[in-house]
């Protein structure tokens, strides 16, 4: 008898949508290509782009359970966005048409053994590729399920090879206010972030690829970007070029926008309000259904740990 060993954070099928009320995504996917201009993919261009993509044979990827629908189908999901260098508005999907994320090169370096630069095609294809559907919890109380594609971000800091002195990794995009219009305002580009040696090492942190089995569409961060579940989504940066291994703990990009608002950690936890509203719910994009917040949304269990001994600290907002 063959038998299913999940993991625990992977989302049950109880949890997914009926079978009848939402196509299986395989099948979706393949008669994709039949479909009219508009009804799945964001654009024409993003579809072209995802052709050109010389890892598109990578996709879609093997899941790592079976879901017959757990997550925001692609038409709302790809629809309703922030990609703030693009800008403020929820439809960047437009505006980031404007990105160009081939050629794209990757820098990996600060306390490393030695500085890496690559293409970002070139990494995901030493990577092992994977689908993970995870609940994505944005700050400004809204949230979606995805089915990311990606490879575990643990296996990138083994291949960066840290020295002993790396405490922390900082993640850094690109800067180029000609491509992208939101980079012309007067924010502290480029977006930068951070995490611990020890969050970035857990298991659930992820180096994402594609979505919706193909590769990243430009509304989501191509070619590569970053999704921590546990978080709110403003630490999940997008479009990374550079990432370097270091002792201090860097300033992030919301750090230095709005320090009155936006920590270092940046947990989900419904009980801390940001200053300007509560954490308690939150509105599930595309069902018009408002739920409450999980801690660290749903994924205590798994992360919880890694804040031991950090009570003084900002941790949720």
């Amino acid at each position: 008898m063959h038998v299913i060993h999940r993991k625990g954070w992977e989302i049950p099928e109880r949890e997914a949508t009926p079978e009848q009320l939402f196509l299986n995504r395989r099948s979706l996917l393949k008669a994709g290509a039949a479909l009219g201009a508009g009804t799945i993919a964001p654009s024409l261009s993003s579809r072209v782009m995802a052709a050109e993509d010389p890892a598109a044979g990578l996709y879609p990827a093997k899941a790592s359970d079976v879901f017959k629908g757990a997550f925001t189908p692609e038409d709302v999901g790809s629809r309703y966005n922030n990609f703030y260098e693009f800008g403020m508005s929820k439809k960047v999907y437009v505006t980031a048409e404007a990105l160009k994320p081939r050629p794209w090169t990757l820098k990996i370096d600060g306390l490393v053994e030695k500085p890496i630069e690559m293409s970002a095609d070139e990494l995901i294809k030493r990577m092992p590729l994977e689908e993970r559907v995870y609940r994505h919890r944005c700050v400004e109380a809204w949230s979606m399920t995805l089915p990311w594609t990606g490879f575990p971000l643990k296996k990138l800091v083994d291949y960066a090879r840290p020295l002993s002195g790396a405490k922390y990794v900082r993640f850094e995009t690109f800067l180029d206010p000609k491509m992208a219009s939101g980079q012309r305002s007067f924010f502290a580009w480029p977006y930068v972030e951070g995490l611990t040696m020890a969050e970035a090492t857990n298991d659930l942190a992820l180096m994402v690829t594609g979505a919706y089995g193909k590769p990243l569409a430009n509304v989501f961060g191509a070619p590569i970007r970053l999704h921590t579940p546990w978080k709110y989504g403003f630490k999940s940066i997008k479009s990374i070029t550079k990432i370097s291994f270091v002792a201090e703990r860097p300033k992030t990009f919301w750090e230095e926008s709005g320090p009155g608002e936006y920590g270092f950690w940046a947990n989900v936890n419904p009980q801390v309000p940001h200053p300007r509203w509560s954490q308690a719910s939150e509105e599930v994009i595309g069902t018009g259904e408002r739920k409450p917040t999980q801690l660290f949304n749903g994924y205590g269990e798994f992360v919880a740990d890694l804040y031991k001994g950090l009570e003084g600290e900002k941790l949720y907002i």
